[in-house]
């Protein structure tokens, strides 16, 4: 996608209003980019090196994480006005990517090359207090991942997974499959489908073809 430098500064002022540094906002319309990213489409995989950090304009992204087992992880979701507080880690340090990141709608970020993430944390005070509130937003979200794993049941997991999802896309029908949602919640395909059908006797949800309606929010 092709925007001009007015177009991407006016979309920053719009979408984080934490970045307000004259000098730093012009420096991103001349060397950010726009890309967009299609539903289901992987835009950094697995030990990958990264090449830019994005600022999410518009869309879901999901991060998950992989373990030595090969089983995957949902760790939490990008929106607009986000950003990937573990790209910014792997740019700073040169490590290759330990998340995955894929575009759970169509999406529209602003990218950032990689070599300028380093250099405006001392060039832009700017810069540097917005890569540290999205440090300290992505580590209370991945505490809280860790909590409801080591302290809630799994319909309580499930639930929480449910209204994150509404929460994140503005919507209370959620399109996924139940082997979908197993896949993030590591858990079973028959645990997920018997739990969906539990919180929809209890009036909670309302069940679909690869549908889920929140009915409490």
């Amino acid at each position: 996608m092709i925007a001009s430098s007015g177009d991407i500064a006016t979309l920053v002022k719009e979408n984080f209003p934490l970045l307000t540094d004259p000098a730093l906002i012009e420096e991103i319309s001349r060397v950010g980019r726009l890309m967009t990213f299609r539903e289901g489409e992987i835009i950094m995989d697995y030990g990958s090196y990264i090449k830019m950090a994005p600022l999410v304009l518009k869309g879901t992204i999901k991060v998950v994480r992989e373990n030595r087992h090969g089983d995957e992880i949902f760790l939490y979701y990008l929106a607009a006005g986000d950003t990937c507080a573990s790209s910014f880690s792997c740019c700073l340090t040169q490590k290759r990517s330990f998340i995955k990141t894929i575009a759970e709608e169509d999406s529209t970020v602003i990218a950032i090359p990689v070599q300028y993430v380093d250099e405006w944390m001392t060039k832009y005070r700017n810069w540097k207090d917005f890569v540290m509130q999205a440090y300290d937003r992505r580590i209370m979200e991945l505490i809280d991942t860790i909590d409801s794993i080591a302290f809630m049941k799994m319909d309580e997991r499930l639930m929480k997974y449910l209204e994150d999802r509404a929460f994140i896309t503005g919507s209370n029908t959620i399109h996924l499959t139940h082997q979908e949602i197993a896949n993030d919640l590591n858990a079973s395909r028959e645990a997920v489908s018997r739990l969906l059908k539990k919180l929809e006797q209890q009036g909670a949800i309302r069940l679909g073809r690869n549908r889920i309606e929140l009915l409490n929010n």
